[in-house]
């Protein structure tokens, strides 16, 4: 996980991981070093954000030469936690909740889902897409039987808050939500939520004022 201190700002830790996907591909090109222009039309994000972000890591690279690929594959790993596999609970398989056993996270980087929890499966489980599934009400012994400390959340708005609070009272240290709720926690959770809804909304927002500033 991304340890974010006060001289990192948060939109820089999160496009940490963005970075590090990206002079992953780099690498795996067999491409020696990169510049900050070719980060930025690679990422589509402004260069200059792109070198004020690694200022905040000290010096990166040089002028005139640029980064070199394999040392910030190296650093970003090492500040990501690449190296150590971080376990997954995901609470909620419906058709978002499907989707995410079947893709699962650790084809792509360290995280992976170990265990998940619908009320439609069965007490003593079965499985999807290689993991298993439990019914809510072994929520507890599992989430410690796997020892995890993360969690997916992909439930009914209606449950979001009620599930979070029992998360929280078994020791869960993060949470992703992905419920439209603003969820209420300690500040010793850490929480995301991500609105598909908001954000699509948002993505019309930018194209209508696009299409206006375009007529002007």
């Amino acid at each position: 996980m991304i340890e974010e201190t006060p001289k990192i700002p948060q939109a820089t830790s999160k496009r940490l991981p963005l970075y590090y996907r990206f002079l992953q591909n780099f690498s795996n090109a067999g491409k020696k070093r990169v510049s900050s222009s070719e980060l930025s039309e690679a990422m589509k994000i402004d260069a200059a954000t792109i070198r004020r972000d690694f200022s905040h890591f000290g010096a990166l690279g040089r002028k005139g030469y640029g980064y070199d690929v394999q040392y910030l594959v190296n650093f970003f790993r090492q500040t990501l936690d690449q190296d150590e596999e971080t376990d997954v609970a995901l609470i909620g398989v419906g058709s978002l909740g499907n989707a995410f056993l079947k893709y699962n996270f650790q084809k792509n980087h360290n995280t992976r889902i170990v265990v998940a929890f619908d009320p439609k499966a069965p007490n003593e489980g079965k499985e999807m897409s290689g993991i298993p599934v439990f019914h809510p009400e072994l929520l507890e012994e599992k989430i410690k039987e796997y020892g995890v400390e993360l969690a997916i959340l992909a439930v009914p708005s209606r449950s979001a808050q009620e599930m979070t609070d029992q998360l929280i009272s078994m020791g869960i240290k993060g949470i992703l939500n992905f419920t439209p709720v603003r969820l209420a926690a300690p500040e010793s959770v850490r929480i995301h939520t991500i609105d598909l809804s908001v954000e699509l909304q948002t993505l019309i927002y930018f194209i209508k004022t696009d299409e206006k500033d375009s007529q002007l």
